[in-house]
């Protein structure tokens, strides 16, 4: 008797996906710390880091409802691996010109713009791509070890950024990331899309962005959530991309301890995945939402700042609590969005969760030197908690339950049978990543 090598639910979709985001992830993590460090080693200030991180974020504003439409016009598999292709091709530019010359800002704010394009493309269809790989029974069970295997992969990434940094200097990152982008590019190439019907002729893209956005707004859980989101990733992210590392290098020793704890918060997500593996909770978003709490403590941590080890503590903490939240919220969008729009409400997640992020990472210097850092990170800790105590007065995020989904066709896989899950609309009950929400 043949010994199964994956479950039932887990088909080739699923596989390839969680395969190509462990690849991506391992040399992600890494270059998002050795590219605030290219800035600082080049002679550049806080103000600089922070344009660098807004230069990469803009685009997804620009570009992100525009991937969402695309992605359900046109096969998903296509736009990944086109987003891959840039990936790889911006990162690689940007390791050769930290490692062979004198880097400019706006070399480096260029060339990580064009990553956050491709990101903007990317981001939209993979989540539509991953949402229909599997049957309603199983989403939590298998949103949850997708994000295990995927946050599994940032621990070593983030870790091994940081000694890499130290040891070598931040170009040899960059260039293992591009690297990684064409192994998770190649990968997704794979993909079987046969399985998914063919869209009906629409009206064209404006059309289709207002079709999205008829679902989005129709669903107060759904835009209620994505508005808090808006606050806490940009907070979050001026914390972690412009406020962390120059804390790391002037109070923790350098960026090898920030890469550590940063490889804890992602240990946190594998223990808040572990616990989603086996653990399902009726009222999704409620308790989702309560677990958007402790996103407050690494700000905090900064602001004391917290020695290494308490700054792993709360990097953790905060880790397994927004695992809970991410899992939660990929379940919701599951069970309520039919699935030939997945992509484009997941743009409207997305563009709404990361909106105010560049404009945060870019004026975060700014507020450091009118108000002092430690004042910044409290204020960041303050709005985190006050955010989403305001989302919990939304009756639908209180009272979303879970429903019990009709059984999947028997004898095949999910990627294999057509889609499954909700596939209409259905009244109401999370990015990326998000999922861009739980992609914080």
């Amino acid at each position: 008797m043949s010994r199964r090598r994956r479950p039932d639910w887990a088909g080739r979709n699923y596989t390839l996906l969680t395969g190509a985001a462990v690849v991506t992830n391992l040399g992600s993590h890494g270059a998002l710390i050795a590219a605030a460090f290219a800035v600082l080693d080049a002679g550049g200030s806080a103000g600089d880091v922070g344009l660098v991180a807004a230069a990469r974020t803009l685009p997804l504003v620009l570009f992100l409802l525009v991937g969402g439409a695309l992605a359900d016009r046109i096969p998903r598999h296509r736009v990944m691996v086109a987003a891959n292709a840039l990936n790889c091709v911006s990162q690689a530019a940007f390791a050769v010109l930290v490692l062979t010359g004198d880097p400019q800002l706006w070399q480096m704010m260029l060339l990580t713009a064009l990553c956050g394009t491709g990101t903007a493309f990317f981001n939209p269809a993979a989540e539509g791509m991953l949402l229909s790989s599997v049957s309603g029974e199983h989403a939590n069970r298998a949103f949850a070890l997708f994000r295990m295997a995927m946050n599994g992969a940032g621990i070593g990434g983030a870790a091994l950024g940081g000694a890499m940094i130290a040891g070598m200097g931040p170009g040899w990152v960059l260039a293992v990331d591009a690297a990684a982008f064409a192994v998770a590019g190649a990968l997704r190439a794979f993909l079987d899309v046969s399985h998914v019907a063919d869209r009906a002729p629409g009206g064209g893209l404006l059309a289709d962005l207002r079709e999205g956005w008829v679902e989005f707004r129709s669903r107060p859980w759904l835009w209620s959530i994505v508005l808090q989101f808006s606050v806490v990733v940009a907070v979050v992210g001026a914390a972690e991309a412009v406020y962390g590392p120059l804390v790391a290098r002037e109070q923790l020793g350098g960026p090898a301890p920030w890469g550590l704890a940063l490889g804890f918060f992602g240990l946190g997500t594998i223990g808040g995945a572990v616990l989603m593996m086996v653990w399902k909770p009726r009222r999704l978003l409620l308790v989702g939402t309560l677990c958007v709490f402790p996103l407050a403590l690494p700000s905090a941590g900064l602001a004391v700042p917290l020695p290494v080890w308490g700054l792993c503590a709360v990097m953790f903490v905060s880790g397994a609590a927004i695992e809970v939240f991410g899992v939660s919220w990929m379940t919701t969008m599951h069970q309520e969005i039919p699935e030939e729009k997945f992509s484009r409400v997941s743009a409207y997640d997305w563009f709404g969760s990361v909106s105010m992020l560049p404009l945060a990472t870019a004026v975060a210097g700014p507020v450091e030197s009118a108000i002092g850092r430690t004042s910044a990170l409290w204020g960041c800790a303050a709005l985190v908690i006050l955010v989403t105590a305001a989302v919990l007065l939304v009756p639908d995020v209180r009272h979303m339950t879970r429903r019990k989904p009709a059984p999947a066709p028997t004898g095949r896989r999910p990627d294999e049978s057509g889609p499954t899950g909700n596939s209409g609309p259905v009244e109401p009950s999370s990015p990326a990543a998000h999922s861009s929400p739980a992609g914080v």
